[in-house]
């Protein structure tokens, strides 16, 4: 029931958001959270019990839809503005990203993606239930952690993650990292950092917009904040962050971190290497190959191919990692997921190569975006 639920909300939003798109009277759409995040993504143990009680089609019917709500949202003729005062992962970065404005706030985090060394993965559960976060003292934060349950980073990701500065986007991608509202700022995955205390009353001034984006901007500027974090990101060390992640393979980049931490005992160094050990091989892999492919081709293309790879993935095409990682993170919850490949070096470039080829079933056609004219790049390569 809750899968149903889930993909009729996205049918909702994407029938008001062309509505709004047809009004006159409609100036600008903001899209926040009715709470206290923006949005941990979607129900992925409900998607889950769907597929394993009926057929592997009802998860990429569902994710084709919510791909169809992210493109309209980037493709929109109105100026769009997110307000992510809170939590962002998964789905929820796929939809806010596309926004025309991204607008994040400071507030203060009790967040934990792992434990590490002999508890890997130990804490996921702690913040994940039935596929949803469990909410403790919350930050604006970002995180792509789908490679922990043998997932990749999808919903745009190869799009928006291979568009930031240097490798950072690897960074993100292959680590699950968290970064809060000022990074996301500093690296483009926002555009604007404000106090959370004034969001009402940004939305205040936005009411009464009546003109084009240059007026929007000059709003934005009454709100905007500096940032008093100091930084102690992993974005202030993005010398070191290019240097590993720029390797070629998920093999090359974890050895080039465990060089860096014979000499450097910087803790996001050692979170990076532990993530990457305890997380799908698999995933990994098509993942750094999904961002580094994604760097070349507009939104339109990385959005179908990531289709194509969910169906590989949901479809058990090349293994059964999704299946046995939401088993093992989120229904019994024993945090000790058994990959197959069970290392690295074990994925071939061939298995790989399944993955982003077209898929084999006469039902399943390829995702068919509809054409739409007003598709601004907020986001360009910045190598």
């Amino acid at each position: 029931m809750a899968y149903f639920t889930k993909r009729n909300q996205i049918c909702q939003m994407i029938k008001e958001l062309k509505a709004f798109e047809a009004d006159a009277k409609v100036k600008i759409v903001i899209l926040k959270g009715n709470g206290k995040a923006f949005c941990a993504g979607g129900d992925v143990l409900a998607s889950y019990t769907c597929q394993v009680a009926g057929h592997w089609s009802y998860g990429t019917n569902f994710y084709k839809k919510q791909v169809m709500l992210d493109y309209l949202v980037a493709t929109y003729g109105k100026p769009v503005v997110a307000i992510i005062d809170g939590i962002v992962m998964g789905g929820g970065a796929g939809l806010s990203l596309q926004a025309t404005f991204r607008i994040v706030t400071e507030n203060t985090v009790y967040f934990c993606l792992t434990y590490w060394k002999h508890r890997e993965l130990i804490c996921l559960s702690d913040w994940i239930s039935n596929g949803a976060l469990l909410l403790h003292e919350l930050a604006k934060v970002f995180a792509m952690p789908e490679t922990a349950i043998g997932h990749f980073a999808d919903v745009g990701s190869s799009y928006f993650l291979s568009r930031l500065p240097g490798f950072y986007g690897e960074y993100l991608g292959l680590t699950g990292a968290k970064i809060r509202g000022a990074e996301m700022v500093e690296c483009g995955l926002a555009t604007h950092f404000m106090l959370s205390k004034d969001v009402r009353l940004l939305e205040t001034a936005l009411d009464e917009v009546t003109s084009d984006t240059k007026t929007i901007s000059e709003i934005f500027s009454k709100f905007t904040h500096k940032s008093n974090d100091k930084q102690h990101g992993a974005y202030s060390r993005l010398e070191i962050i290019n240097k590993c992640f720029s390797r070629t393979t998920v093999e090359e980049i974890l050895s080039s971190l465990e060089s860096e931490a014979e000499s450097k005992s910087e803790k996001w160094i050692l979170d990076a290497i532990n993530w990457i050990k305890s997380a799908c091989p698999t995933s990994l892999k098509i993942s750094l190959r999904s961002i580094r492919e994604g760097r070349t081709k507009e939104l339109e293309q990385c959005l179908i191919q990531e289709c194509t790879i969910v169906c590989h993935i949901v479809r058990r095409t090349v293994s059964n990692d999704f299946y046995e990682g939401v088993r093992a993170i989120l229904l019994d919850k024993d945090k000790n997921p058994k990959w197959e490949p069970s290392k690295l070096e074990l994925v071939t470039d061939e298995m790989v190569d399944k993955y982003f080829s077209r898929v084999d079933e006469d039902e399943m056609e390829p995702l068919q975006l509809p054409a739409r004219s007003n598709l601004v790049d907020t986001m360009r390569p910045k190598l």
